[in-house]
């Protein structure tokens, strides 16, 4: 034992004299004297302990010795160095301001069409793409804006109520147009206010995200001013208005659009919650207009089951709308059910005016592995509402209809969502009683 104790001072003199000789040098010197030695684990351990504290020695020593070649103080000496490699990730990691003020968005979906329209001489397969490519900036502490691109179909402008690309034209190269362009104010004195301007999201409120009224892909044109109100820590009123541009004319009254919504969320216990409201629509200089599809496609002249004589709308169109929605969970399963009604009392056809919809949803698709289904009934009458801004899918887009729609997705993985969507409806006026099936396959995958 004796000798092996005088064995490792000689070891660790040496090694303290040759320093410079790196420690990949005295890592083998070490391994040679374990194996001269008589095994013995705890000797080995306390070896390597000692070369690890050597290691560290040798560090400090040559940051002293660099920072003292330097000029450097005293009492900073050995402080410097240690704050260099922080400062320097720091220097490579920093990003110019107005980077971290913009986000980048986009998504791409891949669809699969069936339809089965009884009106027309065969079924109909497609298979068609959505690209959207969008940006949003903070401006300031109370200004943002955004832009989005998105692909759509039309001879003059993109349709406004899809952004699909069939394919099969011959290859040919496919449009993107302004999706979105807006700016949008946030003011610190009123918390919970939003102001937006320009082309815009859809702003009011659609219960469960129903497309009754509205089509998701709808962006307008103009203005609104958002507004929500809490009231103690489970309840909150929201208020909307807005006015927007559809049709400017150079000679001619222009034809207008302007909303005003109100509804209340009362929050229960946990995810419980129930919410109702109402909306007032109400559009300017329609009747006794030509169809609003001669915006983006002419010459083609579509009025999406809108009453029509002669190449013009026979009503306006000021809509009353009410609506309710309820959420709870049962186990740990989320479900929802809403209901929504609407009639335009502006309707020159009584017995056309109205449009209801009942629906549920249970589950959330949100996390890999989870998954959402969808239900929905609606009837909905030929003057209830525009028919150029409703479901685009529902009876090959418009009013005039009923039936079912059922919808499956499911997260595959992180921003990759297939789903399933299928639609059982009947036509009513304007092809009444036919049958009109539509199922939907699609991927989608957005970052």
């Amino acid at each position: 034992m004796i000798r092996i104790r005088t064995i490792l001072v000689f070891a660790v003199l040496a090694s303290l004299t040759s320093a410079c000789r790196g420690e990949d040098r005295l890592e083998q010197r070490l391994a040679k004297l374990e194996a001269a030695t008589e095994p013995n684990e705890a000797l080995a351990a306390k070896v390597r302990s000692m070369a690890a504290e050597l290691g560290t020695l040798r560090a400090e020593l040559t940051k002293i010795k660099t920072e003292s070649a330097a000029g450097a103080k005293p009492e900073e000496i050995g402080k410097t160095a240690d704050k260099a490699p922080a400062e320097k990730k720091s220097m490579l990691g920093e990003l110019p301001d107005w980077v971290k003020k913009v986000k980048l968005s986009g998504d791409l979906r891949y669809r699969y069409e069936y339809i089965d329209d009884e009106s027309k001489t065969a079924a109909r397969n497609r298979n068609r793409i959505r690209a959207r490519l969008g940006l949003n900036a903070k401006v300031s502490d109370e200004w943002n804006l955004g832009f989005r691109l998105a692909t759509g179909e039309g001879t003059q402008g993109g349709d406004p109520v899809s952004t699909n690309q069939t394919l099969g034209g011959s290859w040919s190269r496919r449009p993107f147009w302004l999706d979105l362009a807006f700016l949008n104010y946030q003011p610190q004195w009123a918390k919970g206010m939003d102001v937006f301007a320009g082309k815009i999201e859809f702003p009011f409120y659609r219960p469960a995200k129903n497309q009754l009224i509205w089509d998701p892909d709808l962006s307008p044109e103009g203005g609104a001013l958002l507004y929500s109100i809490p009231l103690g820590e489970k309840t909150s009123v929201n208020l909307g208005a807005g006015g927007f541009w559809v049709v400017e004319r150079i000679t001619d009254v222009d034809t207008s659009f302007w909303g005003a919504q109100a509804y209340v969320k009362q929050q229960i216990s946990g995810p419980a919650y129930v919410l109702g409201g109402a909306s007032g629509y109400w559009y300017g200089r329609l009747r006794g207009q030509p169809a609003l599809s001669l915006q983006w496609q002419s010459p083609t002249s579509n009025f999406f089951g809108n009453s029509n004589a002669g190449g013009l709308f026979t009503s306006e169109y000021n809509l009353f709308e009410v609506f309710g929605e309820i959420g709870t969970q049962i186990g740990k399963i989320p479900v929802a059910a809403f209901g929504d009604y609407v009639v335009n009392t502006a309707a020159v056809n009584k017995s056309q005016d109205t449009g209801w919809m009942i629906g549920a949803t249970l589950n959330k698709a949100k996390d890999p592995g989870s998954w959402q289904f969808d239900y929905d009934y609606r009837d909905i009458q030929a003057d209830a509402v525009v028919g150029q801004f409703n479901d685009s899918d529902f009876v090959g887009g418009g009013t005039g209809g009923r039936g079912h729609r059922f919808g499956f997705s499911y997260v595959l993985t992180n921003n990759i969502v297939p789903s399933l969507t299928y639609y059982v409806n009947q036509y009513e006026g304007r092809n009444n009683n036919v049958d009109y099936n539509r199922l939907q396959a699609d991927i989608v995958a957005k970052f």
